[in-house]
């Protein structure tokens, strides 16, 4: 069924339809649409129009262009945070009303790098707990984290599985991270932790590094998380100063 014209330009109105049938379940998620040709017959309007309003719903991340294989439906985050509120992955699952989970990877405990003694500020002699997580939302694969603590500050009774580390660092070392200096980067495929994420080859990630400090500005947490870009959003208020 072609559009009803109404006083907006033809490619708003474009816009605005194909929104809708993806709204409806018309056009599912991660579904490739009809060809330009079939669409622009379906709705009425030219290929020049259609290609305007495309353009548009790319820019809005709604759909998402692939060169040769056609366009599809974008993947509507399940995830969404303003990236100056500090929370743990934990609690970005519960917020969303999901049930978060951990898949233990591995744990090692090392001497620190050259970049460890530079974040945490300690000596050649500190041991740092390195671990390697898989966080899930309903049962469902969405982070990998590495976290990185001086071993002084875990609690004796820190086991592997256990899931936000926030809450044990408050509850059991009596340490409270009240800050976070935060650097984030869009990254494609990861040979290594994109199949553990079961991402499809044209899911990318967003990676979050993230150096923790507690009450005292003491650095305490170093982590980074390779979050998938289909199931995260991460915003930001700027102000103007």
């Amino acid at each position: 069924m072609s559009i009803k014209s109404d006083s907006r330009h033809l490619y708003l109105q474009v816009i605005d339809r194909l929104k809708q049938d993806i709204e409806k379940g018309i056009y599912r998620e991660k579904e490739k649409l009809p060809s330009e040709f079939e669409l622009a017959k379906k709705l009425g309007v030219s290929r020049a129009t259609l290609r305007e309003a495309l353009r548009i719903l790319e820019e809005e991340s709604v759909i998402i262009r692939r060169h040769g294989v056609g366009t599809f439906v974008n993947a509507k985050p399940l995830f969404t945070s303003g990236i100056e509120q500090l929370k743990s992955v934990t609690s970005m699952i519960e917020d969303a009303g999901m049930t978060p989970g951990t898949k233990f990877l591995h744990s090692q405990t090392l001497a620190p790098t050259e970049a460890d003694i530079r974040r945490f500020s300690c000596t050649e002699d500190d041991l740092i707990v390195v671990s390697e997580r898989v966080r899930t939302a309903n049962e469902e694969p969405v982070v990998y984290c590495i976290d990185k603590i001086p071993e002084k500050i875990l609690p004796e009774s820190f086991t592997k599985g256990q899931e936000s580390i926030f809450k044990i660092l408050e509850a059991e070392s009596h340490r409270r991270i009240t800050y976070a200096v935060a650097q984030i980067e869009p990254l494609g495929y990861h040979e290594k932790i994109s199949p553990i994420l079961k991402c499809d080859p044209e899911t990318a990630l967003l990676v979050l590094k993230q150096m923790h400090y507690d009450e005292s500005d003491e650095p305490i947490l170093f982590s980074v998380n390779y979050f998938k870009a289909d199931k995260f959003e991460f915003n930001v208020l700027r102000k103007r100063i």
